[in-house]
């Protein structure tokens, strides 16, 4: 088993497809840590709309400017692809109250599945608390007037054509 080290974090979702939330927790976990590990956990009983391979894609063009930041997709449990990655942390995000609950429950699974990794959360800000992938998909799919712009508040610029792409909206 790798040796774990405190100065690398994992930052694990589905990110389908990700967000601005996604990018500005990215962001503030690579300056709080050395380095920082991207996971794209792939469930294969979950549809999704972008493939793995997509989403890694999608964030790679999304984070150019984060050296220290590296993004692979796995399969199978979170906590087993922070230890092989050799981080000791999982950063998780928060935007309300029931994200709270959930991540407390999760936490504590995860803790009793590998108590050597450490959970740190971190509150989403305020102007992306409300933006979920599913609200996303749903401006994607059913918006007309201004469809670009409204998916520039929510996604980062190198999404918003594959996003339109897989509505058959371009």
């Amino acid at each position: 088993m790798p040796t774990l080290n405190s100065h690398h974090a994992a930052y694990v979702g589905s990110f389908d497809p990700p967000t601005l939330g996604h990018l500005d927790l990215i962001h503030r976990a690579a300056k709080l840590f050395t380095r920082l590990t991207i996971g794209i956990g792939v469930n294969p009983d979950k549809q999704t709309l972008f493939t793995p391979e997509e989403r890694v894609q999608l964030i790679k063009a999304s984070l150019k400017d984060l050296p220290n930041v590296e993004i692979s997709s796995f399969s199978g449990l979170t906590v087993d692809f922070i230890r092989e990655t050799g981080a000791a942390v999982m950063v998780r995000g928060v935007r309300t109250l029931s994200d709270i609950e959930t991540e407390f429950s999760l936490t504590l699974a995860n803790r009793a599945l590998d108590p050597e990794i450490e959970t740190v959360f971190l509150m989403a800000v305020e102007k992306y608390s409300h933006i979920s992938s599913s609200l996303i998909k749903q401006v994607a799919q059913f918006g007309q007037h201004g469809l670009r712009q409204h998916l520039a508040n929510f996604v980062p610029p190198p999404v918003i054509e594959p996003l339109l792409a897989k509505y058959n909206k371009q």
